[in-house]
Parts: structure tokens; C-alpha cells; sequence
């Protein structure tokens, strides 16, 4: 392994790369060989998910300072140095799925940075420097242990997609209502309780999402005519009164999802075996302990697809790992166009199957 990336890191430096995939190589320390002499001056993409890094190094910019995306997702980062704000180039950064429990000031200097991805992290507060980055475009703080949001957000003039859902946010700063270019806004599974009056006034502004957010119980007016999404319903899965089909192996009885019995109809879309077998190993998992193995032993790679869904069905909150792009309407093609003073909002969305197609009602 070691020698296979000696290799890779040669051969790059040799023949000059651009970009450059470290991704499942099992690093617990930065390669050094990116760091000799004068570094990969030429280097413009790094590509280092799902390995065991716990810092990045403090000379990452002078060894690197035309890197333009920095790919860290799934590793154990705890610590971004200062020195992060030298990558005055870079314009994605992703930093999903680690140990972060702050982010440092200097994150603002990137004035260049166009995409940051923060979420599955631990972070309790995000620095007003934020505020900064003027260019940024994406901002994902999912499945942190937010309260807040920064009140200098609303600086980010070019901000198009925010997501923060699963945090512990109570309220959404109204400065936010102002951003101009803002289109897609998802606070899912929080702790609302309100949401500003001005929310939804501005007509970039076509997509929300706020379901699962048990206090929340009325939407603000301006939001009637836009696209309001629901990304999981929280509802228990109805139980059909067909027997549920088991699949023995061994000494081991594993349940089969319901939607088997759909297999064979005309009338019916089925799920990919993929998706049926993925729902099923997660569910067959102990995922509170770490160190427990069941009888299916998989690759890590496979291990951690099967543990982490990508999403989660609209209909009853099933975990999907293959299928999870909502198919959204916009009220103006529902039953409710032209109705702007009712106290009922339809959220519709599609999920994982036609049958999942569902109109919920939020009353205010």
C-alpha cells in the first residue's frame, strides 16, 4: 500500500498532474512526499476522502498554492490550522464527516471559495467570518450541534444553497432574507419554532425545507407560492397486512423490506436489488456499537456506504443509499395555485417509489 502510493505521488510530481485521488489509501498522517522540496506547485485538485487523517499540515499552502479543491470528506480532522486562510485559490472545500468541533477564524480569508461542506461534524458555533466569503455559493452545516447561525451570513451575497438540517437551531436569523441569490434553504429536523415573516419574499427563492421540526406550526405567506419540499415525514411505515417475506441464512432470519411483494407487478415501480440489499444489511446492523460484527462481514468501503444512507424516504423515513433525489412540485401545479390566504400548506414529494407519493399538511 505504501509503495502503491509512493508511486502515485511520483508519477504525479513527474508528469505534472493537475489532480490527484488519494481516497481509501488508510492515511493516518498527510503524505510527506506532497510536502518535499517545493511541494506540487502545479497541483489544482486533491482528492483524500475516506482516509484516518487527523490534521492537515501548517504548510499546506506554500507547498500547494494553486490547489482550487480540497476533497477531506470521512476522515477523523480535528483541527483546521490557521494557515488554511493562505489557500487564497481555493474554491471547494469539503470537510464532511470528521471531528470537527471548531472552525478557525482564518476560514474567512478564503475569499475565493465558492463551495464549503462542513456537515456531520460536531460543531456547536461557526465563526461570524463566514460572513466574508463573499463568492460563496454552497453551504452545508448538516448533522452538527448548531444552535445558531452566524448573523454576518447574510454577507455572503452569492450564497445559492444553504443546508443545515439536524442541527438544534430554534431560529433563522431574518438577515437572511435578504440574500439575494439564495434558491434552495433546508433547516429539516431542527428545533424551530417560527420562521421570519420576510421568508420567502425574495423570488430566487424556490425551494424549502423544514419538515421535521416538531414546534413549527405555521409557514410564513410568502412561501405558499414557492417549492416547499418534505425530505422525510417522520411517520411510522404502514404496515400492510401481506405476510413480510424472510430470507434465511444459516442460523440468521433476516426480515425482507415490504416492497418484495411488489416484485412481478405491472402496476408497481420495484427498487433496485441494490437499494432492497443495502435497507436490509443497515437494518440488520447493531449501529450503536461500533465494534459489533454481525454475521455479514463486508469491506470497510461497503461497510460504511451500508451505515450512513444518503437520505431518507419521505414517506415513512426509511433510510435510502441509492435513491434519494426528491422529485419536487411547485404549488402553482397543485390544487392549492392561486391560493395565497389559506392557513394549509401541501408539501408533495417524491421518494423511492410511486407509492410513496404523499401530500402532508402543516396547519397553521
Amino acid at each position: 500500500m505504501a509503495s502503491d502510493l509512493h508511486a502515485a505521488i511520483f508519477i504525479a510530481k513527474q508528469e505534472r498532474h493537475k489532480n490527484l485521488f488519494l481516497n481509501y489509501r488508510n492515511l493516518n498522517n498527510f503524505p510527506v512526499e506532497l510536502l518535499r522540496d517545493e511541494g506540487m506547485q502545479f497541483l489544482e485538485r486533491l482528492f483524500m476522502k475516506r482516509n484516518s487523517l487527523t490534521t492537515l499540515p501548517e504548510n499546506l499552502a506554500q507547498k500547494l498554492p494553486n490547489l482550487i479543491e480540497l476533497y477531506l470528506h470521512s476522515n477523523n480532522i480535528a483541527i483546521i490550522p490557521q494557515a488554511i486562510g493562505e489557500l487564497v485559490k481555493l474554491q471547494s472545500l469539503d470537510l464532511s464527516d470528521n471531528a470537527l468541533q471548531i472552525i478557525c477564524p482564518e476560514i474567512g480569508q478564503l475569499r475565493s471559495l465558492r463551495h464549503l461542506r462542513l456537515a456531520n461534524n460536531q460543531l456547536k458555533f461557526l465563526p461570524q467570518e463566514l460572513g466574508d466569503l463573499r463568492e460563496l455559493e454552497t453551504l452545508d452545516v448538516s448533522m452538527n450541534l448548531l444552535r445558531t447561525l452566524p448573523e454576518r451570513l447574510h454577507q455572503c451575497l452569492s450564497l445559492q444553497c444553504l443546508t443545515a438540517d439536524r442541527n438544534l437551531l430554534h431560529c433563522l436569523p431574518r438577515q437572511l432574507c435578504l440574500l439575494p441569490d439564495l434558491n434552495e434553504l433546508s433547516m429539516a429536523a431542527n428545533c424551530l419554532t417560527s420562521l421570519p415573516l420576510d421568508l420567502g419574499r425574495s423570488m430566487e427563492l424556490q425551494f424549502v425545507f423544514v419538515d421535521n421540526n416538531a414546534q413549527l406550526k405555521a409557514l410564513p405567506s410568502y412561501l405558499y407560492n414557492k417549492v416547499i419540499g418534505c425530505s422525510g415525514c417522520g411517520l411510522a411505515a404502514q404496515i400492510s397486512d401481506v405476510k413480510q417475506l424472510c430470507l434465511m441464512l444459516g442460523d440468521v432470519t433476516v426480515p425482507l423490506p415490504y416492497e418484495v411483494k411488489a416484485i412481478g407487478s405491472e402496476t408497481d415501480r420495484v427498487l433496485p436489488l441494490e437499494e432492497l440489499a443495502c435497507r436490509v444489511l443497515h437494518a440488520a446492523h447493531n449501529w450503536t456499537d461500533v465494534k459489533f460484527l454481525t454475521p455479514f462481514l463486508l469491506p470497510k468501503s461497503l461497510l460504511d456506504v451500508v451505515r450512513w444512507p444518503l437520505g431518507h424516504c419521505h414517506r415513512c423515513s426509511q433510510p435510502m443509499f441509492t435513491i434519494v433525489y426528491p422529485k419536487l412540485f411547485p404549488l402553482r401545479e397543485t390544487a392549492l395555485a392561486g391560493v395565497h390566504k389559506r392557513t394549509t400548506v401541501s408539501f408533495v414529494a417524491y421518494c423511492c417509489s410511486s407509492q410513496c407519493l404523499r401530500t402532508f399538511d402543516l396547519q397553521g
